[in-house]
């Protein structure tokens, strides 16, 4: 609207110095034509043109993991809390915490993990039971678990376990949330997908601020398997948008970037932005 009004207050300006534009003669221009000309969705000097709002995002809750944009060994999303096991009195969560796959510490950023229980709350009024399986992982983990995987594989890289710092899990916004009819599976696929505690999740997840981390149609652009499993918090805003238009993670990184240059291009703060700014560094 800002930039309607600017737009017409120049063509009054341009019109009162010039009357013979308003004159619809042969080879001058009309009224309508030069309001026609006017470019209205020009960003204005300084202003953020980008569906959410920078104030509306964190940018360790948007920050990208892949064999791309890989993260330093001693990076997570702070603070990281440990996982409670999920305690019932009288059919409530006595103690904000949630089913766990097993007995083992797992930890999670702290607003990740408050927002994961209120999911897992959610689904089980809708009569479904949710298990987190895997949570933050270190850079140092993960190595291993990618160094086994490729050992089993023969040296080949399968898309199932990611490198050291390109894995999601390091971010500490990352989890593995499953039915209770897969905690004895000896893994986990896609057939997953067809569970109603999945199918919920996928409707759901981003009411509180969670996407599904590599979609079934976005392989090429993840360039990891369909994990109907994997949540990753980005907060609220930021989940709308991604589900409701269809994107993975990588889609809506490479919008904001888009967005960032734009925004500096037209004068923008770099200070408001230069935390969002991710550059490959990867493969």
């Amino acid at each position: 609207m800002k930039r309607f009004f600017c737009s017409l207050l120049c063509l009054m300006l341009l019109l009162s110095a010039c009357p013979a534009f308003c004159e619809d003669s042969e080879g001058d221009l009309s009224v309508d034509e030069i309001v026609e000309s006017v470019d209205l969705d020009t960003p204005a000097a300084g202003e953020w043109n980008f569906p959410v709002a920078l104030e509306d995002m964190n940018p360790d809750f948007v920050r990208l993991a892949n064999k791309h944009y890989l993260l330093d060994k001693d990076y997570y999303a702070k603070p990281l809390v440990k996982v409670k096991a999920l305690k019932l009195k009288n059919g409530e969560n006595s103690n904000g915490g949630i089913r766990k796959a097993s007995g083992g510490t797992m930890q999670l950023q702290e607003d990740c993990y408050q927002a994961l229980v209120a999911l897992s709350d959610a689904a089980r009024a809708d009569g479904y039971n949710l298990y987190l399986k895997s949570a933050y992982r270190s850079w140092q983990t993960q190595n291993t678990m990618y160094k086994n995987r490729l050992k089993k594989n023969g040296g080949k890289d399968d898309g199932w376990v990611s490198k050291a710092g390109a894995s999601d899990h390091q971010t500490g916004l990352g989890c593995d949330v499953i039915p209770k009819s897969w905690l004895k599976a000896s893994g986990m696929n896609s057939k997953m997908a067809k569970e109603p505690e999945c199918i919920w999740m996928a409707e759901h997840c981003q009411e509180y601020g969670f996407i599904i981390r590599y979609p079934a149609d976005k392989e090429d652009v993840t360039e990891i398997n369909y994990e109907p499993w994997h949540l990753r918090y980005v907060g609220i805003p930021a989940a709308t948008y991604i589900m409701e238009n269809g994107l993975c993670l990588e889609e809506f990184c490479e919008q904001l970037q888009a967005a960032i240059g734009e925004y500096l291009e037209n004068g923008g703060d770099r200070k408001k932005v230069e935390k969002f700014i991710q550059e490959p560094n990867g493969e």
